[in-house]
């Protein structure tokens, strides 16, 4: 497989999982906002910082406001982690690698780009965000749907993977991490919103009802740092993100590097402690580490397959 090609699908994936967790983040928060009291206020910038553009948000805007944050991680062209230049960047790596993908999965990226187009401005408004969020959602588990059931689980696919869960991981990190320094000031749950607030860090993941089909107990900072993190079965788990990242690493050639940074980032995964980390106060410098390493990973892989690529 000619490298372009490799680095193309890879980042397809990365954009489509960004896109996806963005809309899932948003949609997450929004129904906090609802649940809260009135007199509680709460900062959407939180959820810029999650994507690390928090810099680039500053340059652009000098108010924080809900309108202000949720048009930068939707619709604003200048934010590459936006939905919109999420889904305008996996559009052309699917465009340009046509012939490696199924027919229906250009079909869908194009449909998604156009349905984005022409209802971003409804979207950004409080009155329909929630049903074009789900929209997009729901389109893109129907393209990553499609590419499993439907494309060769060869080289190519592999790519896929590792851009896919490797995005996943990275995200996952940064909420839980933004979750722990915003709502964490006890950690006994005993705040008087600390339930509906990690509840939110749960579904940031649609990770809500598995957390309650496999913890069984009132919902906690430590037990949600926890599951998201080292929950193996969970497919969106820290853990389990990995795990997928070393496997799709180990089937392709020249994998030693990266495969080694892989396999050492699951093993600091499942080896923390969370509870002796929450007790010293050390898991956001826990959190901080595992991000340095995903980051590290990908430029390890970009190093062993994309020798000339543009971080994203």
């Amino acid at each position: 497989m000619l490298s372009r090609v490799a680095e193309r699908l890879y980042w397809m994936a990365r954009y489509l999982e960004r896109a996806e967790n963005n809309a899932r983040m948003i949609m997450a928060f929004n129904s906090l906002a609802l649940d809260m009291p009135k007199e509680t206020q709460l900062s959407w910038k939180g959820l810029v910082a999650v994507t690390g553009m928090g810099a680039l948000f500053d340059q652009h805007h000098q108010k924080a406001d809900e309108r202000n944050c949720v048009k930068f991680l939707m619709a604003d062209s200048y934010n590459p982690s936006s939905i919109a230049s999420c889904i305008k960047a996996a559009r052309e790596n699917v465009r340009t690698t046509r012939d490696q993908v199924p027919t229906d999965a250009w079909e869908v990226i194009n449909e998604l780009y156009r349905y984005i187009q022409e209802h971003i401005d409804q979207g950004v408004g409080k009155r329909a965000r929630y049903e074009f969020l789900n929209e997009i959602v729901g389109r893109c588990q129907m393209l990553n749907g499609l590419l499993a059931g439907c494309m060769s689980h060869d080289e190519g696919y592999d790519f896929i993977r590792v851009g896919r869960n490797l995005e996943r991981a990275d995200m996952a990190t940064r909420q839980i991490e933004v979750g722990a320094l915003q709502f964490l000031d006890g950690w006994d749950g005993t705040e008087t919103y600390g339930g509906l607030l990690w509840t939110s860090v749960l579904r940031y993941q649609s990770a809500f009802q598995m957390y309650r089909h496999n913890v069984r107990r009132k919902v906690s900072g430590p037990l949600v740092i926890r599951f998201l993190l080292q929950n193996e079965p969970f497919p969106r788990s820290v853990l389990h993100s990995l795990s997928e990242v070393a496997g799709a690493l180990g089937r392709l050639p020249r994998n030693e590097i990266p495969l080694r940074t892989a396999l050492q980032a699951v093993r600091h995964t499942r080896e923390g402690d969370v509870d002796a980390l929450i007790r010293k106060e050390d898991v956001i410098l826990f959190l901080e580490n595992l991000q340095l390493e995903i980051g590290e990973l990908h430029d390890d892989i970009a190093e062993t397959w994309f020798p000339v690529y543009e971080t994203a």
